[in-house]
């Protein structure tokens, strides 16, 4: 690890005003995947600065119903939120089928949306990769690619986003709030992550000099769930999930929102198959001819082409149990 610079600001405009023309700064919540990325070697900056000391770790309730989430509220202290829990199971369930609980412990709401991809050739900086040095190349293609992405791939990266947290986020119309000297500004969950296009090294939408202050749910009735699907049952990153919230009446669809994780190189907003669903019956033939319809465009390896027919059952079933008042178990 090369030596960088420490800084730790009193207050939030100090935070700002540290990385303010420092392409070379980043902040520093839980540390859960920044500090591998530094001890790998992947991550350089120069500059560090230490946000843990800011006031930005509350769970508050909004006048509408919803909730303002701090971006340094601990992913153990927001899954067991009885706010959250109860109005949003969706998230809580994301949250603690991630990672271990001492992980959960340190890891912060701003990090977890920030997190960058697991993909083995990224860390191995022996591989090429686009995404760590662009213009390298992407050895997942030739290579052992059974975790990467089907939906939303380039030719430069499949590699998959990581997160349980914000593939329940893209779901729930989840708003991210950023601050940086210039201001605050608000940027709908669904926008904040990147595909890679030919750019895999830009992941999300945020400015480089901009802090993660906050997310915002809207409040929402529908009952919600979240279905992750990995090779063992703990500390193992989503092969396929499904994040879905839906409402029933008289046998016919009136809201739905799904998202599906491990298939995509960002939380995936499956907008064709709610639009399918929306206003349509309830019955196991809906629910599997909009996956069909929402997995079309994939773009399979031989490693993953197995992904498509699990994300099309992950997808039914959950429907199926929301409909129904199924167990999830």
């Amino acid at each position: 690890m090369r030596p960088f610079a420490y800084v730790k600001p009193a207050d939030l405009d100090a935070a700002v005003h540290a990385v303010a023309g420092d392409p070379g700064a980043r902040f520093l919540g839980g540390g859960t995947n920044l500090v591998d990325l530094m001890r790998e070697g992947i991550e350089r900056p120069d500059t560090v600065v230490d946000v843990t000391a800011l006031p930005l770790d509350e769970v508050i309730e909004l006048p509408d119903g919803g909730l303002r989430i701090g971006a340094l509220v601990r992913n153990s202290t927001l899954a067991a939120d009885l706010r959250v829990r109860n109005r949003y199971p969706v998230l809580s369930q994301a949250i603690l089928s991630g990672a271990s609980a001492q992980l959960r412990n340190m890891a912060t709401v701003g990090g977890n949306l920030l997190q960058r991809t697991r993909c083995p050739y990224f860390y191995d900086r022996a591989s090429a990769c686009n995404k760590r040095e662009p213009g390298a190349g992407c050895d997942a293609f030739g290579g052992v690619n059974r975790s990467h992405a089907v939906l939303g791939v380039s030719d430069s990266c499949i590699a998959t986003h990581p997160s349980d947290m914000c593939v329940a986020l893209a779901a729930l119309d989840a708003v991210v709030e950023a601050r940086s000297v210039r201001g605050t500004r608000r940027i709908p969950l669904v926008d904040f992550h990147l595909l890679p296009g030919d750019t895999p090294q830009n992941e999300t939408a945020l400015a480089a000099d901009e802090l993660i202050t906050a997310v915002e749910l809207p409040p929402i009735a529908a009952p919600s769930r979240y279905r992750k699907v990995r090779d063992r049952a703990s500390y193992a990153f989503a092969l396929v999930s499904v994040a879905a919230a839906l409402e029933v009446r008289d046998g016919t669809v009136t809201a739905i929102r799904l998202a599906l994780g491990g298939v995509a190189p960002k939380p995936w907003r499956a907008h064709e198959a709610e639009r399918l669903l929306l206003g349509g019956p309830a019955t196991e033939e809906a629910f599997r001819r909009a996956a069909d319809a929402e997995l079309a465009p994939a773009t399979v390896r031989p490693g993953n082409a197995f992904k498509v027919e699990l994300a099309r059952a992950t997808l039914a079933a959950t429907l199926r149990e929301l409909s129904t008042g199924e167990d999830a178990g």
